[in-house]
């Protein structure tokens, strides 16, 4: 059995917010073990070198883990929801699959309430977010244009910007024309080499791993510095339950390897950091006489306000060669004109709009896949495959509000290969979003007018995005409305924390890995900070 000793603390998670929470605390002499339920990926091994490699990200590098079906996978039931969530279980986790798009919330996501008088108040600003947001940028190698005016002054980034290239400054034009903003997109992806990170080299392929690790995923960005910094990282290792004692404090985290055989790592404290899917599943599956209901669920809350942030998606093929496989992929511009609530809009909050490079010939085939059979088959395909180098993706997050029946819970029947219970998603895109959605697509299907698009392919929701899982265990002051305080400590269990998506109160439409990484450093600073005054688990 490993883990006889008492680890200071055990982290449940080895994406962004995980590596960071054990980063900060191994470099501060804590004695940290983080159990990671996925292996380390070869950058070698990424689908992109391969000739193929739009044929391989349909199943074994599919973000959909029901397609995808690799040991480290446990499987989603999602007969009442209308997106699948993407996820990938890794050292890494699902930054080996993000695009490294790398927005900030805006201040008015963490006042909705106050602005908008729907949803929350965040219990914290984003003044009180931005040194941590400051100190990730500089950590991870951002780049990025200073003085984006959608943002409050003094935002600057340690990287230059990527160039945002032939499709950016067509995209750019017609935003110019419609007197939209819009700004040279902000990436995870060093410009230049940084670190232990190679130059960007674009690929194009951001979102099925980088094959030259350019890109800030969290196995590259942290882990060589946590376990350089003294960290345990134990791989194969599927959480299955946090035990807690009278009093609901966590003792020990039961986990189990690859073999099936069960481990007890004993720890004076737990962060749980398994996305918001898999974090409110093992606080539902660590129910015990003081947390009858699941770990922390005495509001009842957690698994509830599942928010995931539908993306549509606008193609438009043009007259030109864009040179549309270049990356990064990643965001060549983004645009904020959207984003708060207006008053002459039927609908509430808004949208991030971001171009994207066309991935491949397979992708535009696809794109084509309601035109006519003749118009795209035989002698056709070969022109429509080359379109690729001449399209341009328009995308957007659409804000998701919280909504209680929008939930993450244990479903009674399916289970994994270990045989715990499998995540239920009951999620439904509510009537404001589906306005969201509408209002999206119309404004990518003008903007590639105006930049003179010959032909555009709108897609309502994408299927297989987005990787946004949040909402499932809220930050708050009040212990009725929420799972956790707003660091993240757990109401109920005051030696156990959550440090992901799950702890958002509001979405945004901003990628939120951004804020995922400043909140997680912030809950692991104060760990630190008030360490000595915490109650040792006997």
């Amino acid at each position: 059995m490993i883990g006889n000793d008492t680890a200071d603390v055990v982290v449940i998670g080895s994406g962004p917010s995980g590596a960071i929470a054990t980063h900060t605390l191994a470099t501060a002499g804590f004695n940290v073990v983080c159990l990671e339920q996925g292996s380390w990926v070869n950058p070698t091994d990424f689908p992109a070198n391969k000739p193929e490699w739009e044929l391989l990200v349909q199943r074994q590098w599919s973000r959909n883990p029901n397609e995808r079906r690799l040991p480290a996978d446990y499987p989603l039931e999602v007969t009442d929801s209308d997106i699948t969530p993407a996820m990938y279980n890794a050292v890494g986790g699902s930054t080996i699959l993000y695009g490294a798009e790398w927005p900030r919330l805006l201040p008015s996501d963490f006042r909705v309430r106050t602005l908008d008088g729907v949803a929350d108040d965040w219990p914290l600003t984003y003044q009180e977010l931005a040194p941590y947001y400051d100190d990730i940028d500089k950590f991870i190698g951002v780049s990025g244009l200073d003085g984006d005016p959608a943002y409050p002054d003094g935002l600057t980034y340690p990287l230059p910007p990527h160039p945002i290239g032939k499709g950016g400054l067509r995209a750019a034009r017609g935003m110019n024309q419609l007197g939209w903003h819009w700004w040279p997109g902000t990436n995870a992806i060093p410009s230049q080499k940084f670190k232990n990170m190679a130059a960007c080299a674009r690929w194009g392929v951001c979102e099925w791993g980088c094959p030259e690790s350019a890109k800030s995923s969290a196995d590259i960005a942290w882990w060589p510095h946590a376990l350089r910094s003294g960290a345990t990282l134990i791989t194969g290792a599927r959480a299955r339950r946090i035990e807690t004692g009278a009093d609901g404090r966590a003792r020990s985290v039961l986990w189990l390897d690859r073999e099936g055989t069960e481990h007890r790592q004993k720890t004076n404290a737990v962060i749980v950091c398994a996305n918001g899917v898999g974090t409110p599943r093992l606080l539902l599956m660590s129910d015990s006489p003081s947390h009858p209901h699941g770990l922390g669920n005495g509001s009842g809350l957690v698994g509830k306000n599942l928010m995931l942030h539908p993306n549509p998606v606008v193609t438009g093929f043009y007259d030109e060669d864009l040179e549309s496989w270049r990356g990064p992929a990643g965001q060549l511009i983004h645009s904020m004109e959207f984003y708060d609530t207006r008053p002459e809009h039927d609908f509430v909050r808004g949208i991030k709009m971001m171009t994207l490079p066309t991935p491949g010939p397979l992708n535009a085939i696809e794109t084509h896949r309601e035109e006519p059979y003749d118009a795209v088959w035989g002698p056709n395909v070969h022109d429509i495959a080359r379109r690729h180098a001449r399209g341009i993706i328009w995308a957007a997050n659409t804000e998701d509000l919280p909504e209680e029946i929008n939930r993450v819970t244990l479903d009674p029947q399916l289970v994994d290969d270990s045989g715990l219970p499998a995540p239920k998603i009951t999620y439904r895109i509510s009537d404001n979003t589906r306005k969201l959605i509408n209002f999206a697509v119309a404004r990518m299907q003008e903007v590639h007018a105006a930049s003179g698009a010959v032909a555009t392919f709108p897609i309502e929701v994408a299927p297989d995005l987005p990787g946004h899982v949040l909402g499932t265990a809220r930050m708050g002051h009040d212990p009725g409305a929420s799972v956790v305080d707003p660091y993240g400590r757990v109401h109920e269990a005051p030696n156990v924390y959550i440090a992901d998506g799950s702890t958002f109160v509001t979405g945004g439409s901003a990628n939120p890995t951004a804020t995922i990484s400043a909140l997680a450093l912030r809950l692991a600073r104060e760990i630190v900070r008030t360490a000595s005054q915490q109650k040792v688990v006997a």
